[in-house]
């Protein structure tokens, strides 16, 4: 190991004195109000609570990457997955969608997997001279049935209530108990995906996780009876109060007086120091998960699989299966993460899931953090995404102050204008500076 990288490993206050730094950034964001910060808290809270949905989300991924070598480009695939489950769980039946369509609809999902089931036996069990040939049948006549009881079903709960529903629905069940529900739809295609792309070249991987997340992302878009596509699905359920009923309260109102504010803002603070509670809780057990695992048996042969999987292999390994589990449980994580922001958003909305916010920038957070290390997966998802929507801002006056020498017109009047729009450019930046003056990240690997 170098003396530089003695020195980045060899360094115990370096995550304190990063932590602190940030802490003093959304201080600052709360307190101060000048062309720089907002002086709102919150907007800080707000800030801080998708930095930590991030952080969730860059744990996943640094697990993939940081323990097991595996490129997952299609994040915003499992996102978009875990994001499903609030709709399908926690909000409202909708009235007739079951008596339309419903048993129908679950009558295909059965056949449609009971299909892939029954193939992937014949393919087993057939004679290799009969095997293809057998397969194809298969596959044929379970599609034909499949769409015989689907599209009829689907034709139906689409055409129900089309206004203000035409979906399936949920179970109106608790939100929080579709946050794992979430976790297990992404673990459940990644474990399809990892099946079949986990023992091909490590490149092959990074192809089917970017089209499966492409694929999913399209399925949400255009399947309205899943999550009313892109008429959007609104009024997730929340785990913490509403604003309206905390204003029409009394006693927060009175208390709110106490505090010097008024009820409006008072209640938005309140709202979001909850989420801000509830997403640290989660964080927090996720990551004394991942840690005792990367120092267990278990962890150790990761990481040495990580580096050498011919020497692990020849030593008795079965790296395929250990990179599905790993595969498996960094998509589950994602999906998690996904579960929780649009519990905190309160909205579906296929059209806003975009590869490059949502992978991209999630791998930018886990580089510049410290890859394999996950504390500085979530120093790095929180200060990028510090960095990411103050960009917007500081964007415009950075660009104001370097174009003072420039006399006022066109010119310098489109390159302020246009600096808001820069925001991949600053991340892209960023990235190369931590990659020039701490190539592991702010927190590297041990």
């Amino acid at each position: 190991m170098s003396n530089t990288r003695q020195a980045e490993a060899s360094s115990p206050w370096r995550g304190v004195l990063l932590f602190l730094v940030i802490v003093v950034l959304f201080v600052l964001e709360g307190s101060v109000r000048n062309a720089f910060f907002s002086g709102s808290w919150n907007t800080s809270l707000a800030i801080l609570n998708m930095g930590l949905i991030s952080a969730v989300m860059a744990l996943g991924v640094n697990m993939q990457w940081g323990y097991a070598g595996l490129f997952n480009a299609g994040v915003v695939g499992f996102l978009a997955l875990g994001g499903l489950a609030p709709v399908l769980i926690a909000t409202a039946p909708v009235p007739g969608a079951w008596d339309a369509g419903g048993v129908r609809l679950l009558l295909a999902l059965f056949v449609g997997i009971g299909t892939l089931v029954l193939a992937a036996q014949v393919w087993k069990q057939v004679d290799r001279h009969l095997r293809v040939w057998a397969l194809i049948a298969t596959l044929a006549l379970g599609f034909v049935l499949y769409r015989w009881l689907f599209d009829p079903a689907v034709t139906a709960i689409e055409a129900n209530n089309t206004a203000s529903a035409g979906n399936i629905g949920g179970l109106g069940l608790p939100v929080l108990l579709a946050w794992p529900v979430g976790a297990l739809f992404a673990a459940a295609v990644a474990w399809g995906v990892g099946k079949v792309a986990l023992g091909l070249r490590s490149d092959y991987l990074a192809i089917a996780t970017l089209g499966i997340g492409e694929i999913v992302v399209a399925v949400m878009r255009n399947e309205e009876w899943l999550a009313r596509g892109v008429k959007n699905v609104s009024g997730i359920p929340r785990p913490v109060p509403y604003e309206l009923d905390l204003q029409n309260d009394p006693g927060f109102v009175a208390r709110a007086a106490e505090w010097g504010l008024d009820p409006a803002t008072a209640s938005g603070i309140w709202v979001k120091l909850c989420y801000a509670g509830l997403f640290t809780v989660v964080l927090l057990l996720l990551i004394l998960l991942a840690e005792l695992a990367l120092k267990s048996p278990w962890g150790r042969m990761m990481r040495a699989i990580r580096d050498n999987e011919t020497a692990a292999e020849a030593m008795g390994k079965n790296v395929t299966r250990r990179h599905l589990q790993i595969f498996v449980i960094g998509s589950a994580v994602i999906g998690l993460a996904g579960a929780m922001m649009i519990t905190l958003d309160g909205l579906v909305s296929p059209s806003g899931y975009n590869p490059l916010r949502y992978t991209f920038l999630i791998w930018v957070m886990v580089i510049v953090g410290g890859s394999g290390n996950n504390w500085g997966a979530a120093l790095g998802a929180i200060l990028i995404w510090f960095l990411w929507i103050k960009a917007e801002v500081w964007g415009p006056e950075i660009m104001r102050l370097l174009t003072m020498p420039l006399p006022d017109g066109g010119l310098r009047s489109h390159l302020i204008g246009s600096a808001p729009q820069m925001r991949f450019i600053a991340m892209g930046v960023v990235l190369l500076l931590v990659l020039r003056f701490a190539p592991r990240g702010l927190l590297p690997e041990k």
